[in-house]
């Protein structure tokens, strides 16, 4: 991977980073523990070899940042029942980013006064969102991972759009290929909005030219 990808990268994660702190985390309503998801690489009984940990590479990397959201998203983040430093990082990339995905795709929802996404939709942006970012950390770092997805789900015709959650949309959409050549924010007008109270109005308005 050339160093201008990373920089790219770098750039993605903080465009998460500061979608998650202007317009989910002022509206974010869970304050439960993190719940038990699978096990982690690291902590499989068939692992073999410990795969690089979260103590020892994803805490030295830019993509602390999305484990570093997901701590704050209670029950959305489902952890490693030995969940610690030792864990294996990809298994944790793709755990934080299903958490991000389901919070901004349930905030979403409540702030545009909709009715609470189905578990079908749920699911399917936790998993498309875990599959893509997880991918390009593995990618860029030459991690492995038993439980690295091998390709998108059924589910991701039930996506939402970029006009319909204009910010779980452009996540998605971001990372699908994220060091293609035309990348750029999906949803541009986004760069105008301080909250999701502007979203919502945007939304009601018929949208805006991206």
């Amino acid at each position: 991977m050339k160093p201008s990808d990373a920089v790219t990268l770098h750039q993605l994660l903080g465009r998460i980073a500061y979608f998650h702190t202007l317009f989910i985390e002022p509206a974010l309503t869970s304050s439960r523990q993190p719940g038990a998801g699978e096990p982690c690489c690291n902590h499989k009984d068939t692992a073999g070899d410990g795969r690089p940990d979260v103590g020892a590479m994803l805490a030295t990397t830019a993509w602390a940042v999305v484990d570093e959201i997901a701590a704050t998203l209670g029950e959305y983040l489902l952890l490693c029942p030995d969940a610690g430093h030792r864990c294996c990082a990809t298994c944790r990339v793709a755990a934080s980013s299903a958490a991000i995905a389901q919070a901004w795709t349930i905030t979403e929802h409540r702030a545009y006064d909709r009715p609470l996404p189905t578990t079908a939709l749920l699911r399917a942006c936790r998993t498309t969102a875990a599959t893509r970012l997880t991918l390009v950390f593995a990618e860029q770092h030459g991690t492995a991972c038993v439980a690295l997805p091998q390709a998108e789900t059924s589910d991701e015709g039930l996506l939402p759009d970029s006009d319909d959650l204009p910010l779980t949309g452009e996540l998605l959409a971001l990372w699908q290929d994220p060091l293609a050549a035309t990348r750029s924010p999906v949803v541009s007008w986004l760069n105008h909005c301080t909250d999701l109270n502007d979203i919502h109005r945007v939304l009601q308005q018929g949208g805006i030219t991206k």
